[in-house]
């Protein structure tokens, strides 16, 4: 039996006894060629498929072990790659596919494997066509895009359909922040005493405009009477969310575990592979009649039989690529699994969204009480909201996307009210608030969005994002928030007192900003291939490859029709576009007189201070993290130029600060010392340059622990002590202290090491 993985071979084999032989193709074992040639057009785009060259090894062993075997099972997984696998295998090792084993299990359990042995089926060829056509297209994409942006943009740069369309997405949210109005209005909360001991918050109805009529109308409240006008109470309730999906569990993980999309996948296959969870590629929602009973029996036993509501969720999506259940656990009874932190903790979110879908609905009441002031017609409104009955929640809640308002204005359960009730106000706070622009995406919302515009598919999205940061189109990260003034009012004794603050506001975690490389390419793409770019059409084209995988639509005529009208594109703009050229005047210098340029060259964006054609050569300084080329300002520009800073003397030499090609850095004489992330060049003190020199320094000192020869060194790593020996970095053993080695010691730990294998990582193409 052939599988992806060697853990999940591991995982089957002791199922299945001794029978059975399991071997892993590690992944993928053909693909298409860089040549030029890989596909031919004029044949149907016929693909023309190799061996890749590090699973040569591995299809000699599969070959002798097929040979040898009685019968040879294919079990890739069950999606549209697994299928594609199973296909290439038979292709290699010249199985006949009308009597060769297809197996397809949706979870690695000893129930599972040996219910897929008994009922074998044969290689799906309508789910292989739909994943060659997927290839095909993205090379032909890829593959003709990328030399235009070659000879159009910079050299280097690659393309592709679906990792342009959401760079596109990040692009376009960026341009909606630039060009954001700023604006504020001021929130008024009235804070009320019941007898002495309870704080009741109200808000006013109507957001105030301006910080004249906020004064003026805590102004107005001196004296005035507040009276509880109305009582509303209504019973609501709350429903869990549908088991998880592909996406939702991308997206949950990073609200609530801070996971990225890759680390989510790759924690997940190595649960399904132990056998764990369910297959973790699905679009599915539904889980199976034994998997609800599962979950009944948990509830009931764990929460009581009032906790339990079978649900059966309808799926989203219905396609032969993702016939299957949602991600579940195989084994509800368990809710901790062996192995490493990053596994538990992202098991035990499963488990919950899958135990909380089968339990009753939370029960609420939410009492909204509205309160006059005698004084003017304006009303504050209280609300407060108390769980009558816990239900699902007692298990889990579903996590949030974007940062909310604050609580201030909500209670919990509400005292004790009545109509015409007199209340004694302590404090009216007015206080400044800024609008905020359209959310940036972070990983999870940018599935989430891809998802709602049909473009990818689960097997597609952590690819997607990790390929548009490696290609430098777009990053991941933490920016700090921008100090503005915030006015405040308050209203206590019969006195109103205004006071001026400051607060640090908009700070950004690990959300997606384009780089100016990614808004370049993006708008290049947009003028002159704007079919590719298109949101319909991608979408359009997700659904065609559904179409192939049902066996409704011929991949190749589908590709030829896209064909036809690309390649013409492509040879009018190789013949009609220009070269980009990204350049912006600032203005110029007031102390040189020099024009100050915004560019985009080379390396990336950078201000060019000075003419290239003028007797004074010109200055050049790269934009920092947070800028960009489209909305740089001369005077922030301006300010680029203060580096390399001079901070004064060390040893008889000069420190100086700068910014390189690898970030911030200290240099002293001709040693660099890198300043630490979080740290600014244009900030940093001389006493902080002096102590980041120091800290190098004796973290250089205490680097050695002994040196036993010219070329052998033990020193202290990043992940502890080791051996440098002849250029091999040497695991020490268990047991053997790093200060006691001896040369022969290390000889012997190397010849040991030469002696290993050399492990292959298991890639998924």
């Amino acid at each position: 039996m052939i599988v992806e993985s060697p853990a999940k071979a591991k995982t089957i084999e002791k199922y299945l006894g001794p029978d059975f032989v399991v071997k892993a193709s590690m992944g993928h074992v053909c693909d298409l060629p860089k040549a030029d040639d890989a596909i031919d057009v004029n044949k149907g785009f016929e693909p023309k498929y190799e061996v890749l060259p590090d699973k040569k090894e591995v299809i000699k062993e599969l070959k002798k072990l097929a040979q040898e075997a009685e019968s040879v099972w294919l079990a890739t997984d069950e999606d549209r790659e697994g299928e594609a696998i199973s296909w290439h295998l038979a292709k290699v090792l010249d199985l006949d596919l009308s009597e060769t084993n297809r197996v397809v299990f949706n979870e690695i359990t000893k129930k599972a494997v040996t219910e897929a042995v008994g009922s074998p089926r044969q290689i799906n060829i309508d789910l292989v066509n739909a994943q060659q056509a997927r290839r095909v297209l993205d090379r032909l994409v890829g593959f003709h895009l990328s030399p235009v942006l070659w000879s159009k943009v910079r050299t280097g740069l690659s393309a592709g359909r679906v990792q342009s369309v959401a760079v596109r997405l990040i692009v376009q949210r960026e341009r909606e922040i630039m060009s954001f109005k700023e604006s504020s209005n001021f929130r008024v909360l009235a804070e009320f005493n019941l007898d002495g001991q309870v704080l009741l918050v109200a808000e006013l109805r109507d957001k105030v405009p301006d910080a004249a009529t906020a004064q003026a109308f805590l102004e107005s409240c001196v004296g005035a009477v507040f009276e509880i006008k109305s009582m509303e109470t209504k019973p609501g309730k709350r429903s869990p969310a549908a088991p998880f999906t592909t996406s939702t569990l991308q997206q949950e993980a990073s609200r609530k575990l801070g996971f990225s999309v890759a680390q989510t996948m790759r924690v997940a296959q190595g649960l399904y592979e132990s056998g764990h969870i369910t297959y973790m590629r699905t679009d599915s929602v539904s889980l199976s009649d034994f998997a609800i009973a599962q979950a009944k029996e948990v509830v009931t036993r764990n929460y009581g039989a009032n906790y339990s509501k079978t649900r059966k969720y309808q799926n989203k999506v219905a396609n032969a690529q993702e016939a299957h259940e949602a991600i579940r656990p195989t084994d509800m009874g368990s809710q901790t699994v062996p192995g490493e932190n990053q596994a538990q903790r992202l098991y035990d979110l499963i488990w919950k969204r899958t135990v909380a879908s089968q339990m009753e609905d939370a029960a609420l009441e939410k009492t909204v009480a509205v309160i006059s002031v005698s004084t003017n017609n304006q009303e504050f409104v209280a609300s407060g909201e108390v769980i009558k009955f816990d239900g699902f929640l007692k298990v889990y809640m579903e996590g949030r996307d974007e940062e909310q308002d604050d609580e201030e204005g909500k209670n919990g359960m509400l005292p004790p009210l009545k109509v015409g009730q007199k209340l004694s106000l302590n404090r009216i706070t007015a206080k400044q608030r800024y609008a905020k622009h359209p959310p940036r995406y972070t990983e999870a919302t940018l599935v989430k969005k891809l998802e709602e515009l049909g473009i990818g598919r689960p097997s597609t999205f952590a690819t997607t994002i990790s390929t548009v940061q490696k290609r430098d189109y777009v990053v991941r990260e933490s920016r700090e928030g921008e100090e503005k003034p915030v006015k405040l009012f308050e209203l206590k004794d019969n006195r109103v007192v205004g006071k001026d603050t400051k607060e640090v506001l908009g700070a950004e975690k690990n959300k997606m900003f384009p780089t100016d490389l990614g808004m370049l390419v993006t708008d290049f793409l947009i003028d002159y291939f704007p079919t590719v770019l298109d949101f319909e059409f991608t979408a359009k084209v997700e659904e065609e490859f559904d179409e192939i995988a049902n066996g409704k639509m011929a991949w190749n005529e589908m590709i030829g029709e896209f064909y036809t009208l690309f390649s013409a594109t492509v040879q009018q703009t190789k013949d009609e576009a220009k070269r980009v050229s990204k350049e912006r005047n600032l203005g110029v210098d007031p102390v040189s007189g020099e024009e100050v340029w915004a560019k985009f060259g080379k390396y990336g964006p950078f201000i060019q201070l000075g003419s290239s054609e003028g007797e004074v050569k010109p200055r050049y300084a790269k934009l920092r993290a947070d800028q960009r080329l489209d909305s740089i300002s001369l005077q922030d520009a301006l300010e680029l130029f203060k580096l390399p800073r001079t901070l004064g003397e060390l040893e008889g030499l000069e420190i100086r600060v700068n910014v390189g090609r690898f970030g911030p850095y200290v240099q002293l004489g001709k040693e660099f010392f890198s300043i630490p992330k979080g740290e600014d060049a244009y900030t940093v003190s001389l006493e902080r340059a002096i102590e980041i020199i120091d800290e190098k320094r004796n973290a250089e000192k205490n680097k050695v622990i002994k040196e036993l020869a010219p070329d052998v060194q033990v020193l202290n790593g990043r992940f502890g002590p080791y051996v440098k020996m002849q250029g091999e970095n040497l695991k020490i053993p268990k047991g053997k202290t790093p200060e006691e080695l001896t040369l022969e010691d290390c000889k012997a730990m190397l010849e040991e090491q030469k002696d290993k294998p050399k492990k292959r990582p298991f890639k998924r193409k």
